[in-house]
């Protein structure tokens, strides 16, 4: 619980640090902000390289994964696209309801509702022997599966962005080409697993992507760059790597600092919006940073609407597997309200599209008080999973798993 808390408030933090250190640092900013961006796709890299390599999964059996992944994609997109609605009929005028650019900015702003991070879901599960549970063994298999679908559904909507363009050939190659890679050679490789030695793939997955996205900035100018985010790319490595399951306690003190410093810099990364009414240059280029600034009180109200949407949306696994108990199915739905690292990563992508205004402001504190309220979806699934407990020993010894963090 305290590594939640933890996470809330060093968000906070980079929030406020976000407001102050422009006016700080005056003229030296801009290079303060270009090394703070480096570190944060590091860490980045980093977390979803650990995501893919928690990607388990017996491929002689994948029909029977079907179900469960539809399942969580629904998961993952009904949150998504009720939040997406809300930000285009509630939040922008009407004269914008119509406007491709404001449908296409809102779809990726608002696609941070579906991630999960449910690692602290697992661990309390697990202290409490629930390890061998229904309940257990299926959060583990839709949480990562939803992991994965926010990383594959990120794909259209950055190629929405880039436009008709050869680029987007490019962009569309270079995923199958990452994904068939990662199934064909799914836990294939044999490679250096400790903390610092990710941390080394991390740098160099982001380094390949900066690569990619300068050289083609050079030949053809920042309107012909390619765009390849570390999320797909990191996680794909993971999933090549054959995993071996190391906890020691600095693999764990490494995890989590790097975590810690995530959050920090995903609030640090926000733009400059207290005391200011007016959208910045950059801003105004997109139909969501040209809006004005909302008063505190409203954006509170909207903070709390879309928590609320976006976990309504999370209640889709309720209505399937009717063969078990509604405690059971409840108690599964929420679990996926928690919130984590991929969901700020994706508010950060999403800056790098210039979008801004009062919905990436309502984005981020949404994110802070799901975050904030984790601890309250963690008690209120360790009851209703002690209610209901039955033993699973259905589950072969090669199905999709995910490690406790």
């Amino acid at each position: 619980m305290k590594k939640v808390l933890t996470f809330s408030l060093l968000l906070i933090l980079g929030l406020a640090a976000s407001q102050l250190l422009p006016g700080m640092l005056g003229d030296g900013y801009p290079v303060f902000r270009n090394v703070s961006t480096t570190l944060l796709y590091v860490c980045l890299s980093f977390i979803m390289i650990n995501v893919g390599r928690e990607f388990e999964i017996d491929k002689t059996r994948w029909r029977s994964y079907a179900a469960d992944y539809f399942i969580a994609m629904a998961t993952a997109a009904v949150p998504w696209l009720l939040i997406a609605l809300y930000y285009v009929f509630v939040l922008l005028p009407s004269g914008y309801w119509n406007d491709a650019d404001a449908w296409k900015e809102n779809l990726l702003l608002s696609r941070f509702a579906a991630p999960t991070s449910a690692g602290i879901l697992f661990t309390m599960l697990a202290a409490l022997n629930l390890r061998q549970s229904w309940m257990y063994r299926k959060i583990q298999v839709l949480a990562i599966f939803d992991d994965l679908d926010t990383i594959l559904l990120m794909i259209p909507l950055q190629i929405m962005m880039i436009g008709m363009r050869w680029q987007l050939f490019a962009v569309v190659f270079i995923v199958f080409l990452l994904l068939w890679l990662g199934w064909k050679k799914l836990n294939a490789y044999e490679m250096r697993q400790e903390w610092w030695a990710i941390l080394l793939y991390s740098a160099a997955v982001f380094a390949l992507t900066q690569a990619v996205y300068l050289g083609s900035k050079h030949f053809y100018g920042e309107e012909g760059s390619i765009h390849i985010e570390v999320l797909l790319p990191a996680f794909v490595l993971g999933m090549v790597m054959r995993t071996r399951h190391t906890d020691t306690r600095g693999d764990r003190i490494a995890a989590t600092g790097i975590s810690f410093l995530f959050m920090f810099l995903v609030g640090l990364g926000m733009p400059l919006f207290v005391g200011i009414d007016t959208p910045s240059p950059a801003e105004a280029l997109s139909v969501t940073g040209s809006q004005p600034m909302m008063p505190w009180g409203i954006i509170a109200l909207h903070v709390v609407a879309v928590s609320l949407l976006s976990n309504i949306g999370k209640l889709v696994p309720m209505f399937f597997y009717r063969d078990r108990k509604l405690s059971e199915r409840l108690a599964l739905s929420i679990g996926m309200f928690t919130r984590g690292e991929v969901g700020a990563g994706v508010i950060f992508i999403a800056l790098g599209y210039n979008l801004g205004g009062p919905a990436l402001v309502i984005s981020v504190l949404t994110l802070v008080l799901n975050l904030i309220l984790t601890g309250i979806f963690v008690v209120w699934v360790k009851r209703l999973a002690l209610r209901t407990y039955t033993p699973d020993t259905s589950s072969p010894a090669g199905a999709l798993s995910a490690r406790p963090e």
